[in-house]
Formats: structure tokens, sequence, C-alpha cells
């Protein structure tokens, strides 16, 4: 059970079908990632979100990274996801990089155990941001001077 469903919410992350969540995620779902802000509700509300990235890496491809694993009601899925970014994003022009996340999908089945009810993606933000040109490589001046820009580093000496 659990190969197929996450299979079918990987094709509907990428596949340009806001549909194609409905087949795989209960119509109430609860989804959040590190992009998100607060958890999203709704099989619309996740299709927009996907929509996003659609158009931010029309070219994004998704692979199972790692063993499944589940107990019924929930289950974890390591997956991939990578691509280029060459589209529009809200406040962010096409850095033309590309990009190859790891992330975990840690998810909870509906009460009759046939649909994705609550998914968190979890990945880390700070390096894709760094792979896409956005943010400084860890361990350089860069990252240092952004540090000490936001407070850390900077403490009284006695």
């Amino acid at each position: 059970m659990i190969d197929p469903l996450v299979d079918s919410f990987q094709a509907a992350l990428v596949g340009r079908d806001r549909s194609a969540f409905a087949a795989c995620c209960a119509l109430d779902v609860h989804y959040e990632d590190p992009l998100t802000g607060p958890a999203l509700r709704g099989c619309d509300a996740l299709g927009d979100h996907a929509a996003r990235l659609w158009v931010a890496s029309p070219n994004a491809k998704i692979e199972q990274a790692g063993e499944r694993l589940g107990n019924g009601r929930y289950l974890a899925a390591p997956i991939r996801l990578t691509g280029t970014h060459t589209g529009e994003l809200p406040g962010m022009p096409p850095t033309r990089k590309a990009y190859s996340v790891h992330a975990v999908l840690y998810c909870e089945l509906d009460p009759p155990r046939e649909r994705l009810w609550r998914i968190r993606a979890f990945f880390d933000l700070y390096d894709a941001s760094v792979q896409l040109g956005v943010l400084p490589a860890h361990g350089g001046v860069g990252e240092r001077a952004l540090m000490l820009l936001r407070g850390f580093g900077l403490r009284a000496r006695s």
C-alpha cells in the first residue's frame, strides 16, 4: 500500500495536473514544508503550491532516495528532488542554476488508511538556497557576514 500511494504523490508533485492530488490525498489533506509557512489545507491549496514548482522548475523530477517505512498509519519516504530554476518565483527571478535536494516525506494516512492525510516534507532550505546562489556557502566569509548581520557572533567581551 505504501509504494503505490507515495509513487502517486511524487508523480502529482511534478505532474503538472492539480487534480492528481485527489487520487492520493484526502480532500482535507494538510501539507507543510519549509516554503509553505502555515500548513496548507486541501487538495486545491496543495495543487497551487505545486504549481509554483512547475513554473519555477519545469524540468523538476522526484525519485525515491531510500527505503520507505510504514506501520499502517504513518509512513516515511526519502526522496530527491532535482531540476533547474528557470522560471519566475514571487520575488525571485530565475537563477538558471541546477539543484538537488534530499527530503523526507513524513505522512499520516486518513482513518480508512487509503490516502495521505497529513504530509510534512523536511529538507534543508539553506542548502537549496546555496545551490541556487541565493545564500552564501557554509563556512565562507559570506556566511560569517550574514550571521553577523543576523546578530550571531556579537557578544560583549568580558
